[in-house]
């Protein structure tokens, strides 16, 4: 299976910015409509969590395959593990007032994985391009 890399963007306060490259790309590979609204959402959620609980620093990768596109959202903390994927709607009793990112991702996306390698969390994000193929 060939891997075509689109681009590398450091995360950084301008998420407008990053929508656009992701934007972009997505289109020219054929994601369209709900389903790239969809994934600019998870990313630009991702992305967030770099700033604001990942070290405040990251990295986007955009690529595809002839099934996927994928983007892989790396920060510098390390704290999310394989463990922190959620499937569930956070309950009502839940500490903190937010925390509905993770599984916003897992929703909206048609694969969501979290993956800590090197000190590093790795959030992947993957949408098919033919949403009817499994």
């Amino acid at each position: 299976m060939r891997v075509n890399h689109c681009g590398r963007w450091p995360i950084t306060q301008d998420l407008a910015g990053l929508r656009r490259h992701i934007h972009h790309h997505a289109q020219r590979v054929g994601l369209t409509g709900q389903r790239l609204d969809d994934l600019l959402i998870a990313a630009n959620e991702a992305a967030i969590n770099v700033l604001e609980h990942g070290g405040g620093s990251g990295v986007l990768a955009l690529w595809h395959d002839e099934a996927a596109l994928t983007i892989d959202v790396t920060d510098t903390a390390g704290r999310l593990t394989g463990d922190d994927v959620r499937r569930e709607l956070p309950g009502s009793d839940s500490p903190a007032p937010r925390g509905f990112g993770l599984w916003l991702m897992g929703r909206l996306c048609d694969e969501f994985a979290i993956h800590q390698e090197g000190g590093r969390s790795r959030v992947r994000l993957r949408m098919r391009l033919n949403p009817l193929e499994r």
